[in-house]
């Protein structure tokens, strides 16, 4: 099975190996689009079969909107017939997310990553009127992203009970680590959960999760492949061993600072990427942090 083909779509509304994909800059801050559409291209070549385009490790926060249609387009335009191109549109304003998931959806966008709405803390109510506000702009298919440690609130259970009854939010990214909540969800409803945390990506699979949309993945793409197809064959164990092995790469890309730091430092370690440029507050890695991820990244076998 070629590296593309990480599993099977049945079930797996957004693909089974997704990046949650950096956004590249020039020297200079600007957005460089000719390195997001090589890096879409090198992910897909890798074994992802979808990218999220704009999430946070994207750095939505300090990208326009002009900014963040301008890289859809250019990644749909480079893997958009072989991958799934999901848009990161969430923001904790609801207005203006229903906004960017219709501009999602003229530019082409196969789906809606939709995170918790951050800093305003909405109660129960307010998180199910938005997820159903955003779901009903488009006709796309819906990811929500429950990550209380960025958002401030969490999705509970009872509110996912009933988003789920909504024909469009099929999925639920989640980075809560509670495993046990997230099966109880997964038995009672028909919503597909991927993985949003990388150190519990096997994990997540063992309880049922379809697949993972992960950091780790830039430089792990054809392994967390590995992992997903082991899985689909019952292969708990080659699963775990693939696990084992990225143990340094996760370490290092998710524990020291942020992922996203540390993701492009990583691509330009591999010379994917030619420079490792964030923009404020974000700052690029150290170039200690870089000695150690160097490191790391021979002992997972990634350099």
């Amino acid at each position: 099975m070629s590296p593309s083909s990480a599993a099977p779509s049945t079930g797996r509304p957004f693909g089974a190996v997704l990046t949650a994909m950096v956004t590249p800059f020039t020297p200079a801050g600007e957005v460089d689009l000719d390195a997001a559409g090589a890096l879409a291209d090198h992910l897909v070549g890798l074994g992802h079969d979808g990218l999220v385009v704009s999430g946070t490790t994207g750095e939505s926060p300090t990208t326009s909107d002009a900014e963040k249609e301008a890289l859809l387009r250019v990644v749909l335009d480079a893997v958009g017939g072989r991958a799934k191109v999901v848009a990161g549109v969430g923001t904790n304003d609801t207005r203006h997310t229903a906004e960017l998931a219709r501009e999602a959806e003229k530019a082409g966008a196969h789906g809606l990553l939709v995170v918790t709405p951050y800093y305003n803390k909405p109660p129960a109510e307010g998180l199910v009127a938005h997820f159903t506000a955003v779901a009903d702009a488009t006709d796309l298919p819906v990811m929500v992203y429950d990550i209380p440690g960025r958002a401030g609130v969490r999705i509970t259970t009872p509110v996912l009970l009933r988003m789920a009854e909504h024909d469009r939010i099929v999925a639920v990214k989640d980075a809560t680590g509670d495993l046990f909540a997230g099966s109880e969800v997964m038995a009672r409803t028909g919503l597909v959960y991927y993985s949003g945390d990388d150190a519990l990506n096997l994990a997540w699979l063992a309880h049922g999760a379809a697949g993972v949309v992960s950091v780790v993945g830039h430089v792990a793409g054809a392994q967390y492949a590995e992992m997903v197809r082991a899985m689909d064959a019952g292969d708990v164990a080659g699963a775990r061993a693939v696990h084992d092995r990225l143990i340094p790469a996760v370490t290092a890309i998710m524990t020291r600072t942020q992922g996203a730091i540390m993701a492009k430092a990583a691509l330009e370690l591999q010379g994917v990427l030619t420079n490792r440029t964030m923009r404020l507050p974000l700052v690029p890695a150290t170039d200690e942090q870089v000695s150690a991820l160097r490191t790391d990244l021979v002992a997972a076998g990634l350099l």
